[in-house]
This record gives C-alpha cells, structure tokens and sequence, in this order.
C-alpha cells in the first residue's frame, strides 16, 4: 500500500521507514527539510518519496483512496495538520492521527471529518525509540470499515507474536481478536484507541514509581541515620540484573533500568527532573469522571510534579526509563 507520513521524529521516521521494509511506499513530508531527506536515505531503494508540503503529500498519493498519518505532538499542531488535510482530501480517504492526542479531540474530528466522507483513525502507539526493530504495540479506534481497509499497514508495523508464548485458552473459540496477538487491537469507534493508550501511559506512570522508589529505598540504605549494624552497601546495577532472571517483577521497564544502572549506578548523568506528556493527567480526569479511584496513578503524577522542584534517586530511575524507551531527555541540573 501506499501512505503518507506527516512529522517525522522520533517514532515518525521510523514508522515511515519499517513500512518500506515490509513492502509499503511512503510519501514523508515534515517541516525540518533534513528530515525528510533523512528518512528517504534510511527507507528501502526507492520506496520513500519526500514532499515538500501537505498539499504535496496528497499530490504525490495515488489511487482511489488516500491515507495520510500524522504522528506529531498532541495539540494545536495536530489540530492544525489534521484540519488542512481534512481540506485537501476528498471523500473516501482516511487520515490517521497516531500521535498521543485526547481522545475526546478525537471524537470530534471523527465527526468533523465525517460531514466530508472522509475516515478519521486514532492509534495509540507504543514502542517508542526501539519500534523500528521491535515493531509498535497499537490501539485504534474507527469504522469498522477504515480499519479493515488499513490493516496491512498496522500488521507491517506490529511487533508480531515473537517469541512470547501464547496465552491460555485464546484459542478456546471465545470471542477474541487474533490481532491481540500479534500486537495491535481494534477497540471501537473513533477515541477509543487512544483511550486505551491513555490508560497505558497511566499504569506506565505507576509501575515506573514503583520501581522507582524501591531502588531509592535500596540505595538509601547504607545511610548515617541508620544504625552501622543495619545499612547494606547495595550495588543497584546487580539488583536490577538478578530481578530481570525470572523475578516476578521483570519487565522491559526492568531492562532499561539495568541497562543505565549498568552503565552508572548513580544515574549522575540525569537531573531527575521528570516530565509528564499528558496521558497520566487525562487517565486521572477520567478517573474521575467515572468515579473510580486510581490513588497509584494520582500519587506517581504528582511526583513528576514535585520532582521538578525537588528529587532524589528516585526521580533519576524515572528519567533513566524514560529516555530508555522514549529517548525523553530531561534537562540536566
């Protein structure tokens, strides 16, 4: 298939770029010129064409249906993008939001870009620096219908089963979606996929907090306000690695601790001044709307808040991770 690809940082260009590896043309535009050059050089001979606008990455699109993807920033760029192609594509075409937008700014556009027959697809992406090789764990939301028509697109970016074993009884016949799977999942109608997404980077914000503060227990433990007999000299980088061999806790959040751990077990290099991209905030505010406590999520939110005041080593595991999988670098002290 043939797609168009608008913003391409970090995740962008590579989406772009794991598509022309599995058999898929691309036309990339982003407004830093170098960019697009950039990516064009990366994709598979003559798979990537670069534009030099927006009405160009339409252009150059061919066929009877046209998909473009945005993958920026949540916000008034994303608003701004999606509302000029909604101008320039026709009927029957479909515009792919896979940034980290609101789910409720996609319910609106869904129905905006509707009264122009034209399909709007929101997909939470996750994979961040790594998709490229890894592949994107997604969640979308839409018709029935755009979905279908752009799932050989989602199944290119997919991680795939891999080498994770199969889950218990999901071959049972139950009412399951073999694309669970495979690493990315229809959800419903248009917001629905990044209402999922939302929830993830929530619990994400709570599992990173807890590993956080419990390397910051461990390393505070050979501390002068303990008496000689009860502090323990605890090399972080070790702990990390032996949790990653079988421990119930082992995770790929796990593994990024133990590879900067391993790197400088005193996280030097980081300032601790942890930032929150949006999804941890809105996952409260729905919380609340639906009247459902979540103190785990509210109290690791928070501490990004205070951290950025004030922080510890706990607040240097945090950014370790964060850049770990999102390439995310905090300012330095």
């Amino acid at each position: 298939m043939q797609i168009g690809i608008v913003g391409l940082g970090r995740m962008g260009g590579n989406i772009a770029v794991r598509l022309t590896r599995h058999g898929h043309d691309v036309v990339v535009y982003d407004r830093d010129s170098a960019a697009v050059s950039k990516v064009v050089e990366r994709a598979d001979s003559g798979r990537a064409i670069g534009a030099t606008s927006l009405a160009d990455v339409v252009a150059k699109l061919s066929g009877p249906k046209k998909i473009v993807w945005s993958m920026l920033p949540a916000g008034d760029i994303t608003e701004e993008t999606v509302m000029s192609l909604a101008g320039l594509m026709q009927a029957g075409d479909i515009v792919i939001d896979g940034g980290n937008t609101y789910y409720k700014d996609d319910i609106r556009r869904a129905k905006l870009l509707a009264e122009k027959g034209i399909d709007y697809v929101d997909v939470g992406t996750s994979g961040g620096v790594w998709g490229l090789e890894r592949g994107y764990c997604m969640m979308y939301g839409g018709t029935q219908a755009a979905a279908e028509h752009i799932d050989p697109i989602l199944a290119a970016l997919a991680p795939g089963m891999g080498d994770i074993p199969r889950t218990p009884g999901r071959d049972s016949g139950k009412n399951l979606d073999p694309r669970a799977e495979q690493g990315y999942l229809y959800c419903g109608p248009a917001g629905s996929g990044h209402f999922v997404k939302m929830v993830h980077n929530g619990i994400e914000y709570g599992m990173m907090q807890a590993f956080a503060e419990g390397f910051d227990v461990m390393y505070r433990k050979d501390s002068p306000l303990l008496a000689e007999e009860e502090r323990f000299s605890l090399n972080m980088a070790d702990i990390a690695e032996v949790w990653r061999r079988g421990s119930v806790v082992s995770s790929w959040l796990l593994d990024l601790t133990a590879q900067a751990m391993t790197k400088n077990g005193d996280l030097s290099e980081f300032s601790g001044e942890v930032n929150d991209s949006g999804e941890g905030r809105w996952t409260i505010e729905a919380a609340i709307e639906e009247a459902v406590p979540v103190p785990v999520m509210t109290a690791a939110l928070f501490t990004r808040f205070r951290s950025r005041s004030d922080n510890t080593y706990a607040e240097k595991v945090l950014s370790a991770m964060r850049y770990g999988f999102g390439g995310h670098v905090e300012s330095k002290e």
